[in-house]
């Protein structure tokens, strides 16, 4: 029988970008913007604040952008500071290149199992879904979904007793499965 394993955001991941008032290496999104009209232009940007000193720095969103150009309900989004709005877009790769900023997910999400009753079983399959593109290691989301310690997947995995398609050395961001033989 296959189970669903759900790798689910709890809240907005760190920022990771130096801050120039107190060289503090993280920021906080709270999912606030600003948004400036000039004339027919508009720049947009997503607000971030230091962990360290809570001094505000800027995300570049849109940056001199003709007013015809942007749906209205995104621009609606902005200007209601929508918070998934904020998880979108910091989950964008060209706003995180442009911006040079990179994003920490340590504890910014959870492991949802659907409950223990799957471990029990001699075979385990197990299909592992991403909510949100968060990067983590295959071996830390087993270890944690069947309460093994890291050392006894790694063990399972060189005895070929824990099988993926996917490379469970690094880390990944995209949906995967595995087999797990006891």
């Amino acid at each position: 029988m296959l189970n669903t394993w759900v790798v689910a955001p709890t809240c907005l991941p760190a920022v990771l970008r130096r801050c120039h008032a107190c060289a503090s290496g993280t920021f906080r999104a709270n999912g606030k913007f600003r948004v400036n009209a000039n004339h027919k232009l508009l720049d947009a940007w997503l607000l971030v604040l230091c962990t360290g000193c809570g001094d505000t720095a800027k995300l570049t969103v849109l940056e001199r952008a003709h007013v015809r150009s942007v749906r209205p309900e995104l621009l609606d989004r902005m200007h209601d500071n929508d918070p998934g709005l904020a998880a979108e877009l910091l989950q964008d790769p060209v706003l995180r290149r442009r911006n040079r900023v990179a994003l920490d997910w340590d504890g910014a999400w959870r492991l949802d199992t659907g409950g223990s009753d799957h471990l029990d079983r001699e075979v385990i399959d197990v299909s592992v879904r991403f909510a949100a593109r968060i990067p983590v290691r295959p071996v830390r989301l087993i270890s944690e979904g069947c309460g093994l310690p890291r050392a006894e997947v790694e063990r399972l995995i060189t005895a070929g007793k824990l099988v993926s398609a996917a490379r469970l050395g690094g880390k990944l961001s995209g949906d995967f499965s595995f087999l797990l033989k006891r």
